[in-house]
């Protein structure tokens, strides 16, 4: 092939600096003694919950966050985004919370009621929603080769073991409940554990529905109600899940991230409004009835609830535009929310000391109301590169508050499965916050650009632009291509004319794939569902580490829609906001042409180098329209 053309301008002339010095090794001894006080710290927690919590739910608990975090790390990276939806269908599990607190005929007859019916309502929009969004994800990566499925057979094992369930009720032949509970739980582990792959992707959303629908089903069982109260839990389950099921079939790929921040501001209204109507149904026996471990689970799953409830919200409103991606600094921010937080622990003490209903109420309304403001702040705080890591936070949330719900229920499968969707959404945290070089706490507690140690490298020199047919040449006279995706290809909905040009250049014998980001998107996983709704083959997309290593043997990297993903000032320069974290390094291709609608910064703030380097080609313009044009032009 053809090099490249020679750049029209200077090269850019960086400065040289020096890398730091390594840091010294650890002392053994520290590192051993360190470890020694997590021990001991996680001891005491456990001597403390033991003192209370009954050993087999305690067991419950443990085991399944265990699980919960071996089974996340094994799912593929591509498939994060139905990850995601599976456990917010999953978190769904709060309706059997509700469920409990049912009654009173065909309407709701008391405040507990009605908060029960509530929670079960807007909790089966989340199961059925979340469970048609995977399934609706998981099929763009069919392949037509792929074989037949036939999901509905799982039916047979679902009503088989429901129907024994029954039979054995009414015969009197002792009660199944434990042990369908266990298979509901074991189904929700396997749900997950069956995304590792995309061959038994579809099969774990299976799972996770069989999951759903024995736990559903073993606290029906269990209800015995009568005809009116049956005739309004139909109505509320029906209600639910037909808006469930309307609203996952109007959103598209690119709207993914938005609805899965509202969804699981539903999972956390739910379990808050659980959690105040079973504290309501208790004190009609007086506080003092209530044990402590109940206390504790009650305000925390009101707490939890509430923070994921309005911090989602916040969430949706700057996916979907509503609010700006910019970061809310308010003076004193960090004080307001200690205030808040040394609130809510003041109130928490209160409640625990079971003082009247009335008493108990106002803590909990503050624990809410607290929780809702911190939740509303701590997010509008966040700026928009940060998404990715707020969107499995809030997830990690919706879990524990579910997780909360079992310890109140003494319900070891709410126990289960909240350990579990706990557990993963802090492990997808953990793997965002890798990918971006980031600690949880310095994104929760504030956006990019404040760990800047000095001025930034000066760049210098300009950048050379190209059209659409210099573009197409370079392409045409290549042999193998780097496409990478960012979030402006999912703004301007390109992927189907970059998909387009991959498949064009593939049958011209150009060897042509795709790199994603971690973060690429403004949810895990994001990007992959976009190609795959386009057609692109998952086998041509590959991650960030599995193709670094390619790109100086690469003759042209397409950058589209990315920037702070592709930045080379991560690696070069030390004081840059977004130093040490680990991006895509395209520059290190023959050429690399970045395709952006401007030169301006992404959303970390930080300037690109690689606009300015000589290999770099820059195309700017609308991404769609331009991948369009160029995609003709390929054609030609």
């Amino acid at each position: 092939p053809a090099p490249p053309p020679a750049p029209a301008v200077a090269a850019v002339e960086e400065a040289v600096v020096e890398a730091p010095p390594p840091p010294p090794p650890l002392d053994p001894y520290q590192q051993y003694m360190t470890a020694a006080m997590r021990a001991s710290g996680a001891s005491a927690v456990f001597l403390g919950l033991g003192s209370g919590v009954s050993p087999p739910i305690l067991s419950t608990f443990c085991l399944s966050t265990i699980i919960g975090y071996y089974t996340v790390f094994g799912v593929a990276p591509a498939l994060h985004s139905p990850l995601m939806a599976v456990t917010n269908a999953i978190s769904g599990m709060t309706a059997v919370g509700g469920l409990s607190l049912v009654g009173g005929g065909v309407f709701p007859s008391t405040s507990a009621q009605l908060l029960g019916a509530t929670a079960t309502a807007i909790s089966t929009v989340n199961i059925v929603g979340g469970f048609l969004v995977t399934k609706k994800m998981l099929d763009l990566f069919k392949r037509p080769d792929d074989p037949d499925e036939h999901p509905e057979l799982y039916a047979i094992p679902v009503v088989g073991t429901l129907g024994a369930y029954g039979v054995a009720g009414m015969a009197g032949l002792g009660d199944l409940a434990p042990v369908v509970s266990l298979a509901s739980g074991l189904c929700c582990i396997g749900g997950i554990a069956g995304l590792a792959d995309q061959q038994t992707a579809r099969l774990g959303n299976t799972l996770g529905q069989s999951g759903v629908a024995l736990g559903m089903g073993v606290t029906l069982g269990a209800m015995h109600p009568d005809p009116g109260t049956a005739l309004q839990v139909a109505g509320l389950l029906g209600a639910g899940g037909g808006a469930g099921y309307m609203i996952a079939n109007r959103v598209g790929p690119t709207e993914l991230p938005q609805l899965v921040a509202a969804f699981h501001s539903l999972v956390g209204i739910a379990a808050a409004a659980t959690a105040v109507g079973e504290y309501v149904h208790l004190v009609e026996d007086g506080p003092r009835s209530i044990d402590a471990v109940t206390n504790v689970s009650l305000y925390l799953a009101t707490w939890i609830g509430g923070i994921t409830a309005t911090g989602s919200v916040v969430a949706f409103g700057k996916l979907n535009g509503n609010l700006g991606s910019a970061p809310l600094a308010l003076a004193g921010r960090d004080q307001l929310n200690m205030g808040m937080g040394a609130a809510s622990l003041g109130a928490f003490g209160l409640f625990l000391t079971n003082p009247s209903p009335e008493t108990g109420l106002l803590c909990l309304g503050a624990a809410t109301g607290l929780s809702g403001a911190l939740g509303v702040h701590m997010t509008a705080s966040i700026g928009g590169a940060d998404m990715p890591v707020v969107i499995t936070v809030l997830n990690s949330y919706s879990g524990w508050a579910l997780c909360a719900e079992g310890f109140m229920l003494d319900n070891p499968l709410l126990t289960v499965v909240g350990a579990l969707i706990g557990s993963s959404g802090a492990i997808l945290t953990h793997i965002m916050c890798e990918a971006m070089n980031r600690d949880i706490g310095s994104v929760i507690l504030g956006g990019f650009g404040e760990a800047a140690k000095g001025p930034a490298m000066e760049i210098t020199g300009t950048h050379t632009e190209i059209d659409v047919d210099e573009c197409a040449n370079m392409l045409k006279d290549a042999s193998s291509v780097i496409i990478v995706p960012g979030y402006g290809l999912a703004v301007a909905k390109a992927q189907y004319a970059v998909a387009d040009i991959a498949k064009t250049l593939n049958d011209k014998g150009i060897k042509t794939r795709f790199a994603v980001h971690p973060v690429a998107g403004r949810m895990p996983g994001q990007l992959n569902v976009l190609l795959a709704e386009a057609g692109v083959p998952y086998d041509i997309v590959e991650e960030m580490e599995e193709i670094n290593d390619d790109f100086p043997e690469t003759d042209v990297a397409v950058v589209i829609g990315a920037n702070d993903t592709v930045n080379s000032a991560a690696l070069e320069d030390p004081n840059s906001l977004i130093a040490g974290m680990p991006v895509i390094e395209v520059w290190k291709a023959k050429q690399s042409i970045v395709m952006k609608r401007s030169m301006g910064v992404g959303y970390a703030g930080a300037d690109n180098p690689v606009f300015y380097k000589p290999n770099n080609s820059m195309l700017l313009g609308d991404a769609k329209t331009t991948c369009d044009a160029l995609s003709a032009k390929i054609r030609d």
